[in-house]
């Protein structure tokens, strides 16, 4: 199954007291590639907020730490498809670090298509899906 990857260095402001990534902002690498993915398959979350009542919260989110990072190094967040529900996504998450060439994070997150009027889970968007298929089955 195809991956998705998004290279980018690690900030200052990212790391913590101990000069290594917080581990909080793992969670936010996994997020950075996830919104990158809708970009680049033409699904923009922010319009997507702006223009209907659909949103995608994270209902379960996990995160195993192996080796830090630190400022400056270059890592590469690779998603992939897990599984993908009539209401929910699953992708799995793998931070490597391309400085150290060591695995720094693995885990998943779960999102679930909301509609925010009645605040229920609805089915995804059928665009949306397929597009989400279309790439992970290449």
């Amino acid at each position: 199954m195809k991956e998705y990857k998004v290279r980018f260095k690690v900030a200052w402001h990212e790391t913590d007291a101990a000069r290594v990534v917080h581990f909080s902002n793992y969670f936010k690498y996994f997020e950075r590639a996830e919104l990158e993915l809708y970009d680049y398959l033409g699904f923009n979350y922010a319009t997507t907020l702006k223009n209907s009542t659909m949103w995608f919260p994270r209902v379960e989110a996990h995160c195993k730490y192996l080796s830090p990072c630190e400022f400056n190094d270059e890592i590469e967040v690779i998603m992939n498809l897990a599984e993908m529900k009539e209401k929910s996504i699953k992708y799995n998450m793998r931070v490597f670090n391309l400085t150290t060439q060591k695995i720094s994070a693995e885990g998943y997150i779960t999102i679930v298509a909301v509609d925010r009027n009645i605040g229920k889970a609805v089915a995804l968007p059928k665009d949306f899906a397929q597009a989400i298929l279309k790439y992970f089955n290449q």
